[in-house]
């Protein structure tokens, strides 16, 4: 089951189950299981059967979608953590997980045309996968990590590289407005399954940029999480944004970045293809 956040007929945001090219509302305007996705997640009620059977319905195409969650408390990014992307670097192994920031206030969702900053000329792509925490984690052990994850989602995340290098801290190029596209869909975690075998592929204008599978990540999903949770506890609806492969623009011969037309799609197998159309 594939859950979306979105606009129904009437313009009202709500959120609701996809299935076969149809939207079935289980927001305030139809079920009301939950007034939010990242509700719903943050009262765990994905893990229960859910019922819709009266639930109004809408096709997905044309319906607008939003950010898979409102206002997740944290989002925390993980830097560099493909060996491909590490190669193109030219960075050394770490022994731990290179962490950002990003500020909820700068999601934004599928289908959305995306502004490319002005004060930036090196707006680049990095195709991902999110993962979206489902209960209270704190100093998590490895071997319980996956206790703690709700589900997962394909996301962007839109660099300004010169921004970016300004400094040795990241979050300036990493923050501008609505540069953390996130969804279309969020799957839960055991319908994911083993999510070692997805694979995230980075498309620009239908040309493939970045391929890899979730289980070329450095540092996995395990050690991502006991990391992280050792200098902050995490809460559901909490995201982590796991790293992107190598493929990005700033690496390429010679360097290439996003001009306003630009199509970038984000496909993580069965989470869904992220896809956004870059604007002035």
């Amino acid at each position: 089951m594939r859950y979306a956040s979105y606009l129904n007929q009437e313009g009202q945001p709500t959120w609701g189950l996809e299935t076969n090219g149809e939207l079935l509302d289980l927001g305030p305007s139809g079920a009301n299981l939950s007034p939010s996705l990242q509700a719903a997640i943050e009262e765990d009620l994905l893990s229960a059967p859910l019922e819709w059977d009266k639930a109004p319905v809408q096709p997905v195409e044309g319906t607008t979608f939003l950010p898979l969650l409102s206002k997740p408390g944290k989002v925390i990014c993980i830097g560099v953590n493909y060996r491909s992307h590490r190669e193109e670097t030219g960075r050394d192994e770490v022994g731990k997980p290179t962490v950002f920031a990003r500020f909820s206030d700068t999601l934004a969702a599928h289908g959305a045309d995306l502004p490319i900053p002005a004060e930036s000329s090196m707006y680049d792509y990095e195709g991902e996968v999110a993962l979206v925490i489902g209960a209270h984690a704190d100093h998590v052990k490895p071997e319980d990590a996956w206790n703690y994850i709700a589900g997962y989602a394909a996301f962007n995340d839109f660099s300004a590289r010169d921004w970016q290098r300004h400094t040795g801290q990241w979050t300036p190029g990493k923050n501008f407005p609505l540069s953390g596209a996130f969804g279309p869909y969020f799957m839960s975690a055991q319908e994911v399954g083993d999510v070692t075998e997805l694979v995230v592929e980075t498309r620009v204008n239908g040309e493939v940029r970045q391929r890899a599978a979730v289980a070329d990540l450095i540092f996995d999903i395990p050690a991502i999480i006991e990391y992280v949770t050792a200098f902050t506890p995490l809460a559901p609806g909490d995201v982590i944004v796991t790293g992107t492969p190598g493929g990005v623009g700033l690496f390429m011969e010679p360097p290439t970045f996003l001009v306003p037309g630009d199509v970038v799609e984000v496909e993580v197998g069965k989470l869904g293809t992220l896809r956004n159309v870059l604007v002035v």
